[in-house]
């Protein structure tokens, strides 16, 4: 029988190897398999047309690592400071061939165990654990698995016809090939936009097709609506080119002849239409491929059966021992905040590591012995807020937890889900507070470039602190007794004694005294 390790991990790419660093440096018993030639290979065909849409920023003012991490979302967390991403490149949408060299390094400096050239066909469970075959015919056994293989799967709505449509994944690159060609793109998303942008200068018409409205990710802050860099399109459209983008509901497409045609109900008309094409393209996401694990291991799905259904130790709900890490965490905060891209997911990973830690080797969330006195946690707690990254970064997500003893003491746990504390141990404490970074409610209905200004908006408190900023919960067995919200600041520092310290020292002063 083949060796069991204690860490199965399938996957080499930024999720994979992050974790990989984390079970290394704690010397555990671990392995990555990755299917491609070497770590990070997804990045040798994708984004498609090669520009990233993560930013990566060198200057940053700063000359603090930690505070340099918020502006950087592509590095992975490490003690080597020469493994970072903007080491690499200094192009602020980098090329992914430079991200593909950097994952690269990192799994080779660190002496990372990855197994490459080992795609993982079939997923079966013993009483041992879980037993992963490869193509060709290996057999890998681990106590625990772990799936940081991104999305394995394009996802295609069930639009009859369909299938007549060429999927992101596989669409040529090559502008040429579209030339005065009428092209369908089936979505809304930075994939769609992205695949437009690279053919706009050949091709004769392109409509962009979705059942909503257009989100735009410098609206609703969550990045993977649709970024900037990638609307050029929109003013082809609205300049009155051959461009369009539709709202409305397809209803079949067909072929007929040389022509693709499609049957669309438009949005916000009573009206259906017919409109013929030279080609399609499906542009509509992509899917967790569950294909490969057998039924007494198969994860139960959500949100269109495209993610697993994850615990708040992202652990799946049906399947004990089987967790999963990166881009797929997002089923846990889809479409509102981070964990879908690696510059939230870095910080998910190192949650799931102490997870790890404390639920199969014994080893204690760390955190930080404190007396309970109102001085030294207010200073405790915007010392954290004005230079952590994974708060800023993991918005509304992680959290710092302050838990309170009878003895006079406190311990300052760092970066644990707000899910996790709840739904844990931790949450049943009679006596506790979150630190947290947050933007406020509504934030994302009224247009940031549009805003009204003086005294009508200043005079109406429910548009307070739309921009990010500190929020402190007071908690009993899970209940929020009381919240604080600090101010927003317009350049992120919440140290100043009026607006922060006094405020925040008056809100603990108190709950402490009644722990």
């Amino acid at each position: 029988m083949p060796e069991i390790v204690d860490y199965l991990i399938i996957g080499a790419g930024p999720a994979g190897l992050q974790l990989g660093y984390f079970l290394h440096r704690a010397g555990r018993d671990y392995l990555i398999l990755e299917a491609g030639e070497t770590a990070g290979d997804f990045y040798r065909d994708f984004p498609r047309h090669r520009q990233m849409i993560s930013i990566n920023k060198p200057h940053t003012g700063w000359d603090d690592p930690e505070l340099n991490l918020r502006m950087d979302w592509n590095s992975l967390l490490s003690d080597d400071p020469d493994l970072l991403f903007t080491r690499y490149t200094e192009r602020y949408f980098p090329h992914a061939d430079d991200y593909l060299r950097y994952l690269q390094d990192f799994a080779e400096r660190l002496g990372l165990n990855v197994r490459t050239r080992t795609r993982a066909a079939r997923v079966a469970r013993d009483e041992d654990g879980f037993a992963v075959t490869d193509d060709s015919g290996n057999v890998h056994r681990g106590r625990r698995l772990i799936v940081a293989t991104g999305f394995s799967a394009p996802y295609l709505p069930p639009v009859p016809g369909i299938e007549l449509a060429e999927p992101y994944t596989e669409v040529s690159v090559d502008p040429e090939d579209f030339t005065d060609q009428r092209v369908l793109i089936i979505g809304k998303g930075n994939s769609a936009f992205e695949t437009a942008d690279a053919i706009t200068e050949k091709a004769a018409v392109i409509h962009l097709v979705g059942p909503s409205a257009i989100k735009f990710a410098w609206r609703t802050h969550f990045i993977g609506h649709l970024r900037a860099v990638n609307n050029n399109f929109l003013d082809t459209y609205q300049l009155k080119t051959q461009n369009m983008v539709l709202d409305g509901v397809i209803q079949r497409i067909e072929r007929e002849g040389d022509e693709f045609v499609m049957t669309l109900s438009y949005a916000r008309r009573d009206k259906v239409v017919r409109l013929a094409y030279d080609r399609v393209i499906a542009c509509t996401g992509f899917k967790l491929d569950s294909s490969i694990f057998t039924d007494e291991c198969r994860p139960e799905l959500a949100i269109n059966d495209r993610f697993p259904a994850l615990t708040s130790e992202w652990e799946s709900v049906n399947v004990p021992d089987l967790y999963f890490a990166g881009t797929l965490t997002q089923v846990r905060d889809f479409k509102k905040y981070t964990s879908a891209f690696t510059h939230g997911f870095r910080y998910g990973i190192r949650a799931l590591w102490h997870m790890f830690e404390s639920r199969y080797e014994g080893v204690e969330w760390p955190y930080r012995g404190l007396s309970a006195k109102p001085d030294e946690l207010t200073d405790a707690v915007l010392g954290r807020i004005n230079r952590t990254s994974a708060l800023w970064q993991q918005y509304g997500f992680l959290c710092d937890l302050v838990t309170v003893g009878s003895d006079g003491t406190a311990r300052y746990y760092e970066e644990m889900p707000l899910d996790y504390v709840r739904e844990s141990d931790f949450g049943r404490a009679d006596r506790y507070f979150t630190v947290s970074l947050e933007y406020g409610r509504g934030h994302s209905t009224i247009d940031p470039f549009d805003v009204e200004a003086g005294r009508a908006w200043e005079a109406d408190p429910s548009l307070d602190d739309r921009y990010l900023h500190p929020v402190v919960r007071h908690y009993h067995r899970g209940q929020v007794l009381a919240e604080l919200r600090l101010k927003e600041d317009i350049c992120n520092d919440w140290s100043g004694e009026e607006d922060y310290r006094v405020p925040l020292r008056d809100f603990l002063a108190p709950k402490l005294v009644e722990a």
